[in-house]
């Protein structure tokens, strides 16, 4: 199924894409379109059910590998994979001040609320103390724990549940 990049947005135009969204809720539907997240589209690309053009030029595989590269969105992407292959639904966390909303196996937007809030740090991040607490804040003020994900050089990922707990 062809899509349309437009700066960090890609667009299907295609009344099927209606599907995508329905079956394994990716994106947001609008009117005559499904709007995915570079993200979103990407990992579709890399699991054969779309392809993604930008002037009628198609991008490969590992142009959009280096354009997330470019735009400080690998390991972002690398998490998001890995959280949609072990089966979880993952939408964006940006109205929450993380990356990632995380829905448990068998859990959808619709059917309920979001279980996590998933931040990605480089293993390299200096976290500040005072971060650390607003974002155990946050989670914890709208009912959902804490994910850390910490992306290694090699690019692998170790989460971190953060719960808050009264002493």
């Amino acid at each position: 199924m062809r899509s349309e990049l437009s700066q960090d947005m890609v667009t299907i135009f295609n009344p099927s894409s209606v599907k995508i969204n329905q079956k394994s809720h990716f994106g947001r539907l609008e009117e005559d379109r499904l709007e995915l997240s570079l993200i979103e589209a990407i990992y579709l690309v890399e699991k054969g059910k779309i392809t993604i053009f930008q002037n009628d030029k198609e991008y490969t595989l590992n142009e959009l590998s280096d354009l997330l590269k470019e735009k400080k969105l690998y390991s972002k992407y690398l998490v998001f994979k890995d959280l949609r292959n072990r089966g979880y639904i993952v939408k964006t966390g940006f109205k929450y001040g993380s990356e990632f909303r995380l829905y448990e196996r068998g859990k959808s937007p619709g059917d309920g609320h979001s279980d996590f809030l998933v931040r990605v740090i480089s293993e390299n991040y200096d976290l500040n103390v005072m971060d650390f607490s607003s974002y155990v804040r946050v989670a914890h003020g709208v009912n959902k724990n804490l994910m850390l994900a910490v992306v290694d050089e090699e690019g692998d990922i170790t989460y971190y549940n953060i719960e808050w707990i009264r002493p």
